[in-house]
């Protein structure tokens, strides 16, 4: 059915804007008449009679990042500051954003914020842009005020995140590029260097070393059944995404990223960092404790200290405090622990979690900075291993069968 806009003054003169649904537009003028309003202006709120045009540009495009989420918020706090209401300042922000889907996305927010919706209502339309602690912060700061602090609250937390993953995603691009060079330098000897020597090792295998043999073997496999190594590759990396959204593999694979030795520590300091430094943000921005905890157990990023949350938010509902089930947790380090403990002792937790969160925050740059800087050389070395094996195994028979001629 289509959509109609209008705005609309009643008896004192008081306007409000919105949209209806209604069948035509004399039925949606008929709607606001019969509600005692007068009518300023009204009009389908979509062209071609409400529908929705296709727009090839929307469908193309990639949803909005959190470098989007982050940049609408700080102009949504400052045009906020300056005095401007909710419905311009997203309209005025709608205008200037480049991203198709997201402009779409703002523009369904102002006529939800027009039509009378809290803007925490209207943002809770969009969970997969919007996450539950900025709504639930949003919402906080509609019940007790301050919404334009509120957001620059948010706007540094979204910010720290950005520059968290930023910083993780560094500290894998060296290896990755290092490995990709690694197997297709691998691929390129195995493939085309290795079966030229075949011809001066043809009818002389029982004198080749075993190296040699092996790598002959491997090099005619990929030469003349190369589809089914692609086909296998294929099928090992989707059947490894296919696992990773069942349960068990979840669990195994954020079981494996706490124990892999390089890793652990850097991912254990990443998700005590974020965990903490949400459940501080919220608690300072009024949101209750236990709502707290649910949503720090989503945005923890790991199934295993998901549940050590929801075991939190479990105890804490029996009247417990939060440091009580932490302490049976090896999750945690003792330490923290016993800083939560003393937070609540003194009423002080939300403070404590933001202190705590900022050391783990300065950790995690500094084990980046160290995993980096120990990946190097062991990728380094492991490229120089199999480039080494691969010539050994290559020289090696020539300098056999050259004594034997001899």
């Amino acid at each position: 059915m289509p959509t109609y806009q209008y705005e609309t003054s009643n008896a004192q003169g008081k306007k409000q804007a919105g949209v209806l649904v209604a069948p035509t537009l004399s039925a949606a003028s008929k709607q606001l008449r019969d509600r005692g309003e007068y009518i300023i202006a009204l009009a389908p709120a979509l062209g071609n009679g409400g529908k929705k045009q296709f727009d090839i540009n929307t469908f193309l495009s990639f949803g909005p990042s959190a470098t989007d989420v982050q940049t609408f918020t700080n102009q949504l706090a400052v045009m906020i500051r300056a005095g401007i209401s909710i419905r311009a300042a997203i309209e005025g922000i709608s205008e200037q954003v480049v991203n198709p889907k997201f402009k779409e996305m703002l523009i369904q927010m102002r006529k939800d914020v027009e039509s009378g919706k809290q803007f925490s209502e209207a943002l809770s339309r969009h969970p997969k842009v919007f996450s539950p602690l900025y709504i639930n912060m949003v919402k906080a700061s509609e019940l007790s005020g301050g919404f334009s602090k509120m957001l620059d609250k948010i706007s540094g937390y979204l910010v720290q995140q950005i520059e968290t993953a930023s910083q993780v995603r560094g500290a894998m691009i060296y290896p990755g590029i290092i490995g990709t060079m690694a197997i297709g330098t691998t691929i390129f000897l195995l493939t085309f260097v290795l079966p030229r020597f075949l011809v001066i090792f043809k009818g002389k295998e029982a004198a080749l070393p075993a190296p040699t043999k092996f790598l002959m073997a491997l090099s005619s496999f990929m030469v003349n059944y190369w589809y089914l190594l692609l086909a296998g590759v294929i099928g090992l990396v989707w059947g490894f995404v296919l696992m990773l959204r069942t349960d068990w593999g979840r669990v195994w694979w954020d079981k494996t990223k706490l124990s892999i030795p390089l890793f652990k520590k850097l991912f254990r300091a990443l998700y005590i960092s974020r965990s903490l430094h949400t459940m501080g943000q919220l608690l300072n921005a009024g949101v209750p404790m236990l709502d707290t905890i649910s949503i720090t157990s989503e945005i923890a990023g790991n199934v295993i200290y998901r549940r050590m949350w929801r075991a939190v938010h479990s105890a804490v509902k029996q009247g417990k405090k939060i440091s009580t089930p932490l302490n049976k947790s090896p999750l945690l380090p003792r330490s923290v622990v016993q800083m939560i403990s003393a937070g609540e002792e003194s009423g002080k937790l939300g403070e404590v979690l933001d202190e705590v969160s900022e050391f783990y925050s300065r950790e995690l740059r500094g084990v980046i900075k160290g995993v980096t800087a120990m990946i190097e050389p062991l990728m380094i070395v492991l490229m120089g291993s199999v480039v080494g094996f691969i010539a050994m195994s290559i020289i090696l028979p020539i300098f056999k069968l050259s004594s034997i001629v001899k």
